[in-house]
């Protein structure tokens, strides 16, 4: 196994691992802006305000895009154990 090969594995495992935190992490920046612009607007500093908004969205997005990011794990994962026959070889 060649340094490329490795560093070819390894740009993959971090692709793979951007795409999957994306949705999850757009999700709360999103909702975290709007609740700020919110807070800011209404003067309220309440720091559960900010929490429940996010965790409600996180788990309806887990909802929506799972079965996404399930099927695309399991396809790095055939892919990955697909490849080992030529890695070692």
């Amino acid at each position: 196994m060649t340094p490329e090969v490795v560093m070819d594995i390894g740009r993959q495992a971090v692709e793979m691992t951007l795409l999957l935190a994306a949705p999850l992490l757009v999700t709360a920046l999103v909702i975290g802006l709007v609740v700020s612009v919110f807070q800011a607007a209404t003067q309220i500093n309440e720091q559960t305000l900010a929490f429940i908004p996010k965790l409600v969205g996180m788990f309806l997005m887990v909802l929506v895009a799972g079965p996404w990011m399930l099927q695309l794990m399991v396809d790095y994962v055939r892919r990955l154990f697909e490849s080992i026959p030529q890695l070692i070889g």
